[in-house]
């Protein structure tokens, strides 16, 4: 949002992102993880993840992006956009455009790196490809409704300002050794005297789909940007962002996880309904 750089070090990220709370999230232990190294979790959620990443580029889906700015809990200026992600017969990505009402916001801007944040950050994916780019740090285990998880802090080694990275906290299921939810922001920011870029704190939670990948569903942004602009200037925002009706478009497939293998049936030629 145009109008915070942080850069924090990995150890300082609990402190500097307040976790939110949800009611079927259980206590944080510290235990460390048995049966396996947090190196091993590590290195298996993220080929997992560069699977996940190549098998939801074979699927279509809407996304419902609201971004709100408000007073108390009076929304003061809306963006909207409602996109289908599909794809033509080459396999190129496509965004076809169904709803975008006029802008109204006037307290902030969406700027470039708003909008790349939506489409990329928010649905954070780690996979194997970019861990090196990260410090991971095992935080302990804890429980997400029904779920077990390992808990990681996450944050980049290093900032290139022409890339966006994540910085946060993930949590991967015990089972299926998936990133299920993530809380964390967007960086780099800028916090220049005429030029400021902030962003939100936001939580992604994913679900189950087609029985083994787990998808981003929901995110949600309810945070204040501080901008040194005029004196400094509170802005409260809530971005709230739905992912629905994944289905499988395209060619057969096949998927494989840790030596295992699912052969590709006659139905998956086909869009798969959720």
């Amino acid at each position: 949002m145009k109008s915070l750089r942080l850069s924090f070090p990995l150890a300082a990220i609990i402190f500097g992102l307040v976790l939110p709370a949800f009611s079927q999230e259980g206590p944080l232990s510290n235990d460390p993880p048995k049966g396996i190294t947090s190196e091993q979790i590590i290195q298996k959620f993220a080929a997992k993840e560069k699977v996940f990443k190549e098998a939801r580029d074979s699927y279509t889906f809407r996304q419902d992006v609201k971004v709100q700015t408000l007073d108390g809990d009076t929304v003061t200026g809306e963006y909207r956009e409602v996109f289908d992600v599909t794809y033509d017969n080459q396999g190129r990505h496509l965004e076809n455009v169904v709803f975008a009402p006029q802008n109204t916001l006037q307290d902030i801007l969406m700027t470039p790196e708003d909008l790349q944040d939506i489409r990329h950050t928010m649905p954070f994916v780690l996979t194997s490809d970019e861990i090196g780019d990260y410090d991971i740090l095992y935080v302990g285990q804890q429980q997400e409704d029904e779920l077990h998880c390992y808990v990681f802090d996450i944050a980049p080694k290093k900032i290139d300002p022409k890339r966006r990275y994540f910085q946060g906290r993930i949590w991967v299921d015990d089972l299926d050794l998936q990133i299920v939810k993530t809380f964390g922001k967007a960086v780099p920011e800028t916090h220049k005297k005429n030029n400021e870029n902030l962003f939100p704190k936001f939580t992604t939670w994913r679900e189950q789909v087609d029985g083994q990948y787990w998808f981003p569903a929901y995110t949600l942004a309810d945070d204040t940007l501080h901008f040194r602009k005029g004196g400094y200037q509170d802005v409260h925002i809530r971005d709230i962002i739905k992912y629905t009706d994944y289905k499988r478009f395209g060619s057969k497939s096949k998927v494989t996880f840790q030596g295992e293998s699912k052969n590709p049936t006659e139905d998956e030629d086909k869009p798969q309904p959720k």
